[in-house]
């Protein structure tokens, strides 16, 4: 019975300790009211009902408080015609269709950003150290690159396809 305690404490303290560090680095990280965050400034910014208001639920999820879409839920993943891949936030063109490939991870995948279209810092939630991708004009969280690409990079944007908007290419 005492170790079965003890296991429960500390099961208990665990969940605390990560559940503190994730709130710190949501708190830390998270867009304020105007729409700012504690190291950066952004060109666009709203109050956060105004971003209520122009963003679907999933989206302000996804966008204002870095959630994540389930895998393979997103249209973007069979979206294959030429254009471009836009921050849904604010409209920013971000990716180009030339740097999309299938990952097989159920995210829309891109090889590489356009050119001062998005931002990173290090992600620490969950306990793993990864880099998280951020619109640089208005701070809508992204997704996630990863060092596990094809080439020319090397690198895989992981996005969240409620994080963008496709605009197809002028025919």
């Amino acid at each position: 019975m005492q170790t079965r305690r003890r296991f429960i404490f500390a099961g208990s303290v665990f969940a605390a300790a990560a559940f503190a560090a994730f709130n710190q680095r949501r708190v830390l990280g998270a867009t304020g009211k105007d729409g700012s965050t504690a190291d950066e400034s952004f060109e666009v910014v709203h109050p956060d009902d105004q971003w209520r208001r122009l963003l679907t639920p999933a989206q302000y999820n996804v966008l204002r408080h870095e959630g994540t879409e389930r895998p393979y839920s997103s249209p973007l993943n069979d979206e294959h015609r030429s254009g471009t891949f836009a921050c849904a936030g604010c409209q920013l063109d971000a990716f180009s269709s030339r740097t999309k490939f299938d990952s097989h991870t159920g995210w829309p995948s891109f090889w590489a950003p356009l050119d001062h279209a998005v931002a990173t810092h290090e992600d620490l939630s969950f306990g793993v150290s990864r880099t998280e991708v951020h619109c640089r004009r208005c701070g809508g969280h992204l997704g996630h690159v990863f060092d596990d690409g094809p080439k020319p990079t090397g690198l895989r944007y992981c996005m969240n396809g409620l994080a963008m908007t496709f605009k197809p290419a002028a025919a």
